[in-house]
């Protein structure tokens, strides 16, 4: 082996351009359209067994849980197996184990992998991860393609080309001196949190901290474990060796409780509720002084998204915005549009459009691909959701215009409902409902600057919105006056779909760290600097000029 390295070529390796993945359109008779109903009959005609995967093995306990379809909670999709305090600790220990030798591969063995791994995403394993996601988390076959696939081959792709750049970036150098500065993975493990309604985060909040050389333990979401199983499958067949990421299926708590208090955990990278997120932090800092480092704590936890409308906007471009904005998903997005401020000149019009556009929506089982609108994600969402809406029968200060409907015989499904509040700090212009649920206000046109403080100051949140104009004043002034408002901000454009590479994604306030996925500020979280001075020429006399004696 020694031989091996002194016969080795050496060089300034340059990784290949990240070039965004093309999102295939599914239209009847197309190649990709049959292949993913393929897919979509295989996975329906079989129960998946889904192991925890623990330093590359697979682990089941007396604890089966059984996987429905969101939109057929008759269908049993699989099983996976409910862990424990041990296995967190195993899991830990695992990643422990690798990370020697993980962080002694040079920086181009890692991207390899990672690059392959994007290649199996948008290749070999599409139509799996489309096919997953649609099923594991009723997600209509548009919204899986730009998210399960698309976007997730963008974090794998764009993240080596980040990395690059961050390894590139090195300091001036004086004569005699080579300054420079190498990026460390961090010394322990990094703990994964991920949620269930984007599978690429879920893939990227694993691996974005391994590509970087760290090892990691990751928690999926109960909801998206069915299609977590697939980027086992893809890591693994990328080369990714055991222990590096290992996935386990534990109660929030109980892992939360193990990585708090371990002295090798370094960071969590999170992305979930705002309430479980303050826990986590709280949980740190109570456990701070157990811990080698203080650890990274890197989180996005939901929003109260915002699309303010000027009285010059035009009214169709706003109804469209928000059609797509609010119900896409089901508005099981963090991003997604949940008010709307809308000037008295272009209610009417806006509100007939839209109405319009709502009661057209078909609504049904993501497998056929004429619904636009699907399930929500489970039963306890449904509920919280329903709830919401009931209150609002049932109250003078609002209205509903559109919508209201729920069924879950078959599968959680509530319809696209609009709700329009007499007042700005209205219940649901102001908490997060994470559901196909849209609030309303009109405010008099001519009132918009105070208007805007109304969008500043109502919700905690400040993750992405929308001001939509012609007036380039209007449009100056709300980027002035919401300048904190949302990490994720759109002129004329509605408030989700950030890609990657293009808008990096993430916001402040209770919405989070605002570290930016999709970009080099996130991978910056994952490394520790080291800055190296090496003198050419080294003194060999204590004595500084200012010393000697005037003659």
């Amino acid at each position: 082996m020694s031989k091996y390295y002194k016969l080795m070529t050496k060089a300034i390796y340059k990784a290949p351009n990240a070039i965004n993945e093309p999102v295939l359109d599914y239209a009847p008779d197309s190649v990709e359209r049959a292949q993913l109903k393929a897919t979509i009959d295989t996975y329906k005609s079989q129960v998946l067994d889904i192991p925890m995967i623990i330093g590359g093995q697979e682990v089941r306990t007396n604890n089966p849980v059984p996987i429905f379809t969101p939109h057929d909670h008759n269908h049993k999709l699989g099983t996976f197996y409910m862990g424990s305090e041990e296995h967190v600790t195993q899991a830990i220990d695992a990643a422990l184990a690798a990370r020697l030798q993980w962080q002694g591969l040079t920086w181009d063995q890692r991207a390899a992998i990672f690059l392959k791994a994007a290649d199996l995403v948008s290749g070999k394993f599409r139509q799996r991860l489309n096919a997953s996601t649609i099923l594991g988390q009723s997600k209509n076959v548009y919204q899986a393609e730009i998210d399960a696939v698309c976007e997730f081959a963008d974090f794998l792709r764009f993240n080596v080309q980040f990395m690059t750049e961050i390894y590139q970036d090195q300091p001036i150098s004086s004569k005699g001196v080579w300054n420079r500065m190498e990026q460390r993975p961090l010394e322990g493990f990094v703990y994964a949190i991920s949620p269930f309604n984007f599978t690429s985060l879920a893939g990227n909040l694993a691996a974005a901290p391994a590509l970087m050389g760290n090892v990691v333990v990751w928690k999926p979401s109960e909801s998206q474990i069915y299609s977590a199983q697939v980027i086992m499958e893809i890591f693994k067949e990328a080369g990714l060796p055991d222990g590096v990421i290992n996935m386990i299926y534990v109660p929030g708590p109980v892992g939360g409780k193990i990585m708090a208090k371990h002295p090798d955990f370094v960071g969590v990278h999170f992305t979930g509720s705002n309430s479980v997120f303050t826990k986590i932090w709280k949980a740190i800092g109570d456990n701070v002084h157990l811990h080698n480092t203080y650890p990274k704590i890197v989180g996005e936890t939901g929003g109260k998204d915002f699309v303010m409308v000027h009285k010059s906007a035009v009214a169709q471009e706003v109804v469209t915005a928000l059609a797509r904005g609010a119900f896409e998903y089901q508005g099981q997005k963090c991003s997604a549009a949940s008010r709307a401020y809308i000037p008295s000149n272009l209610w009417e019009t806006v509100k007939k459009n839209l109405v319009k556009d709502v009661k057209s929506f078909k609504m049904g089982s993501p497998e056929d691909f004429g619904n636009f609108i699907n399930s929500v994600i489970d039963e306890v969402a449904f509920n919280k959701i329903v709830s919401y809406i009931d209150n609002v029968k049932n109250d003078k200060d609002a209205e509903i215009i559109v919508g209201g409907g729920y069924d879950k015989s078959v599968g959680y499904y509530i319809e696209p409902t609009i709700i329009v509040a007499k007042s700005p700090d209205y219940t649901t212009m102001s908490e997060e409902l994470f559901g196909p649920v849209l609030t309303i206000y009109v405010y008099p046109e001519d009132e918009f600057e105070p208007t805007l403080e109304l969008v500043d100051h109502t919700s905690p949140y400040a993750l992405t919105g929308a001001i939509f104009a012609q007036d380039r004043y209007a449009i100056d002034l709300a980027t002035k006056k919401l300048v904190n408002a949302a990490g994720n901000f759109y002129i004329n454009d509605k408030p989700t779909g950030a890609v990657v590479g293009q808008q990096p994604f993430g916001g402040a306030r209770a919405s989070g760290t605002n570290d930016k996925s999709g970009s080099k500020l996130n991978l910056l979280r994952w490394v520790s600097t080291r800055t190296i001075k090496e003198n050419f020429e080294p003194p060999t006399d204590y004595r500084y000029p200012f010393l000697n004696s005037e003659k």
